[in-house]
Parts: C-alpha cells; sequence; structure tokens
C-alpha cells in the first residue's frame, strides 16, 4: 500500500531526510519513532504530497505521488503535526466541509460525518466552534477528518498529543481496529504506544532508519532481554556476586541490597539467551529466593543506544 524507496529532503545545506525506504501492506501499523528533528514530520509530509521530496519515490497504492498525486490522495488519511483546523468552525461545520471536498454528499455524507463523529467522540461538541475546544478535543475533531472518507491508508502524526490517559486509549483503540484493514503509520516519541498498537516500528535518527522491526524483534536488541532479576534473603551481595558472574552466559551482575534482602539483576552475554534462567536457577538452589523472574527487553533502553549523539550512525536494521 506505501512504498518509500530512497527519499530525501534538503533544506539548503540541512539533510532532513537522508535516502530513507520502507513499505507497509494491508493490515499493518507502523509505528515511526525518532528524536525530535529526527525527520518524522517531513517524512509524513512526502508521503502525503505535502512537499515534494528532493529525490527518491513515494508509492501510494501504486499510485506514484509526484506523477499521479490525485488518485493516489485520494486513498489517504492525513493527521498533521499539531492537528490544525479552521477554528472559527464548529466542528460539525468543519467535517461537513472535510467531506465535501472529499467528494462526498448528500446522504452519503452525511452518514460519513456520522460515523467520525461517532467513532471520534464528538458527539458532545458537535456544534461548539473549534476555537473553543480543549487541545484534546481539537486532536479528535483533526482525527475525524483524517478518517472521513473511510481511506485505505492513514498518515498521522502524533496522533494521541494532547490527550488524557482516557482518550489515548480510545484512539490506541480505534487505529489498531482500523489498523486490521488498512495500512497506518503514524509517528509517536511514547514507547508504550509501540507495544499497545504497532505491528511494526520504525526509528528514525538524523534523518536515517537506524532500526526496523517488530517491537518484540526491537526489544530483543535490548541489553535486558533475558536479563534473570532474582531477590534473596540470607546472603551476602558478595557471595551472590562471587557465585553468579562465574556463570557461563554472564556478561554482569547488578545488586543492590535493603537490609538482609539483595535483589540481583544478571545480564546475559548474548541477549534473550534463555539458558541463563536455567543457570541461575541451579546456581541458587538452596539459597532463600523470594522472587526470581526473567526481563524482557526494554524498547526505551534500545531506543536510547541508537539514537544518542554517542552512537549517531549506528544501524540496528532487523
Amino acid at each position: 500500500m506505501i512504498k518509500v524507496e530512497n527519499l530525501t529532503k534538503l533544506f539548503g545545506a540541512k539533510r532532513a531526510v537522508d535516502g530513507i525506504s520502507f513499505t507497509v501492506q494491508r493490515g499493518e501499523v507502523l509505528g515511526f519513532l525518532g528524536p525530535n528533528g529526527a525527520g518524522k514530520s517531513t517524512t509524513m509530509r512526502m508521503i502525503t504530497g505535502f512537499i515534494p521530496p528532493t529525490s527518491g519515490t513515494v508509492t501510494i497504492g501504486g499510485h506514484d505521488m509526484l506523477e499521479n498525486p490525485i488518485p493516489a490522495k485520494k486513498l489517504i488519511g492525513y493527521l498533521p503535526e499539531n492537528a490544525p483546523a479552521y477554528t472559527d468552525m464548529t466542528v460539525y461545520g468543519f467535517l461537513d466541509f472535510a467531506a465535501a471536498i472529499r467528494g462526498l454528499s448528500g446522504e452519503a455524507k452525511k452518514q460519513a460525518i456520522n460515523r467520525a463523529v461517532g467513532l471520534c467522540f464528538l458527539q458532545s461538541v458537535l456544534h461548539q466552534n473549534i476555537e473553543t475546544l480543549s487541545k484534546g478535543y481539537r486532536h479528535r475533531t483533526c482525527f475525524a477528518q483524517s478518517i472521513i472518507h473511510d481511506p485505505d491508508i492513514l498518515i498521522l502524526d502524533e496522533p494521541t498529543d494532547g490527550l488524557d490517559p482516557n482518550q489515548k486509549h480510545e484512539i490506541r483503540q480505534l487505529i489498531r481496529r482500523m489498523g486490521e484493514t488498512k495500512a497506518i503509520i503514524f509517528s509517536t516519541h511514547i514507547l508504550e504506544e509501540v507495544d499497545a498498537v504497532c505491528t511494526r516500528a520504525v526509528i528514525i535518527d538524523r534523518g536515517r532508519i537506524v532500526a526496523n522491526g517488530t517491537p518484540h524483534e526491537l526489544r530483543a536488541k535490548s541489553e535486558w532481554a533475558g536479563a534473570v532479576t532474582l531477590r534473596v534473603n540470607g546472603i551476602s551481595s558478595a557471595e551472590l556476586n562471587g557465585k553468579l558472574n562465574g556463570l557461563r552466559g554472564a556478561r554482569k551482575v547488578a545488586t543492590a541490597t535493603d537490609g538482609t534482602r539483595v535483589t540481583v539483576t544478571v545480564f546475559p552475554r548474548v541477549a534473550g539467551d534463555g539458558d541463563l534462567t536455567r543457570e541461575v536457577i541451579a546456581a541458587t538452589s538452596g539459597w532463600q529466593v523470594e522472587d526470581l523472574r526473567t526481563e524482557e527487553g526494554r524498547l526505551d533502553e534500545v531506543f536510547r543506544s541508537i539514537t544518542l549523539p554517542d552512537t549517531a550512525g549506528k544501524e540496528a536494521k532487523l
């Protein structure tokens, strides 16, 4: 549904997007992650045809965005950054306008508006001017215009920005349901949304893709993947360190003491090594182990490890 090839955008001497390529199929929800200034919004603007690329191609449903933009754009619903809208319009007036410019009229337009209002929970503010709305309701209103024509492709730039926790949950549920039949890209800096919504995630840094994979594959890159954390009573931290540092699969051991209890995390030499848990259980047999668990990888740690300045240029493509 979406094919991006060698996409590049220059603003003067600044290379905002640097030759990125990826695809999105129907039934996929692609999370687009990156630090501020990484090139996320610029990429989305090029995908939607809002700005032209310096080089590279964007193909939407088989249509080249530069050569055949009208049929390509008909397939897209777009929620831009900061959810812009005509603030002197009412919510209903804005959605009526959005439906009309999408070519809807008569009963079809009425049904489309009612559907978008219901999905985005806008009934209580339908006849308010947009300028009087809270940030959350403004965002919902702009989200509603992006789905008014039931598009096959959704491009969503920070779709949960400014929403309270309940509203975020509602929008995430809506994106997940729509993602079963549509191709969706949404940018976010909230890593929990990757697990909550995405089937796949791309991390972009300084205009280049530095990681591309499922949430599970990205977590597997974390040093925490397969680490074993246990809480032990009646054993000194020095004895624990000595015993567990000697394990074949252990790379390092971190301990914290609270009275007679010691909490220790054993990090694997190879991320995700399932044998380490069995080694730790065997090594601590007969001790007063109060808790033992195998850790999942941490997306925030993966994100930081490949986007911090001292790791610039490091790629973790999967």
